[in-house]
This record gives C-alpha cells, sequence and structure tokens, in this order.
C-alpha cells in the first residue's frame, strides 16, 4: 500500500503468520496463527495489512465489509487494530488506519466501524483523535464527506 520513513504498509500473506503470531502474543493477545487463516482474509469480503519495519510486524488491521438493510452501501467494521506496545505513539496506527479506510471506500463503503471493548481507554482517545465517534459497541466514522 505504502511507505513513510521506512515504514511499509502492505496486505498480508500466508507466509505472515509467524510474525503476525508474535505480534499478538507481544501484545498480550497470545494466538497460535495458521497460514489459512491469514488467506481466507484476502479471498472473502475484507482484507488484513501489516505495517512492517524492521524484523516482525509492527502492527496489523484487519478490515471485512458487508451489506446491511439500514445502509445503501456497505459497511466497513474493523475487527482488529493492533500495534506492537514498542512501536506505540509513532503514527504506526494512524497509518495502519488510513490505509483500512482507502480499502473501505474501494469496497463502496461510506462508513468504517472500530469495535473496541469500552475497557480500553487508549483505544478510546486514538479513536476520539482520529475522527471516530462512540457508538452502540463501537467507533464510527463516515468516509466520505456530506454533499
Amino acid at each position: 500500500m505504502g511507505r513513510r520513513h521506512g515504514l511499509e504498509i502492505r496486505t498480508v500473506a500466508a507466509s505472515d503468520a509467524p510474525g503476525v503470531a508474535e505480534l499478538l502474543t507481544a501484545a498480550g493477545c497470545p494466538v497460535p496463527m495458521a497460514a489459512d487463516r491469514l488467506d481466507a482474509l484476502r479471498h472473502r469480503s475484507g482484507t488484513a495489512f501489516l505495517a512492517l519495519e524492521w524484523g516482525p510486524p509492527s502492527g496489523i488491521v484487519v478490515l471485512h465489509w458487508y451489506p446491511t438493510l439500514l445502509d445503501g452501501a456497505p459497511v466497513a467494521q474493523i475487527t482488529t487494530l493492533l500495534v506492537a506496545p514498542d512501536d506505540r505513539r509513532r503514527g504506526i496506527g494512524r497509518q495502519l488506519l488510513k490505509s483500512a479506510s482507502q480499502a473501505a471506500r474501494m469496497a463502496g463503503c461510506d462508513s468504517l466501524h472500530l469495535l473496541a471493548p469500552p475497557e480500553a481507554p487508549a483505544l478510546a482517545a486514538f479513536c476520539a483523535a482520529t475522527g471516530f465517534s462512540a457508538g452502540d459497541g463501537s467507533f464510527v466514522r463516515p468516509l466520505r464527506k456530506k454533499s
């Protein structure tokens, strides 16, 4: 997707499974990562992006989109947004969010929802700083300017 000061944002690949598992473990979410899970994200209504500098991934965002009865356009939903603890406060989360927003717009979505647990005040502050407003169980941000 792009580069910024040595940081590369790109689509996740099945071969990234060990690095993603290491990232999740470092963030306190140890999940055995199977390559087929990552590969499945790329072949359905969604995608995932990795932030890479040196070594294992610095961050990941997982995005899905789907139609609803109440919206005229598909809704995009971020189910995972994670930056490694040692790499936080360096703009990596914003870059991942920018890539996810671009992918959602290309999928025809008008809004972006970020699922976040209420007990995550740092994530709530990040959402407020990046244009999200608190919704029912998630944070919501429009992807297109109102005409």
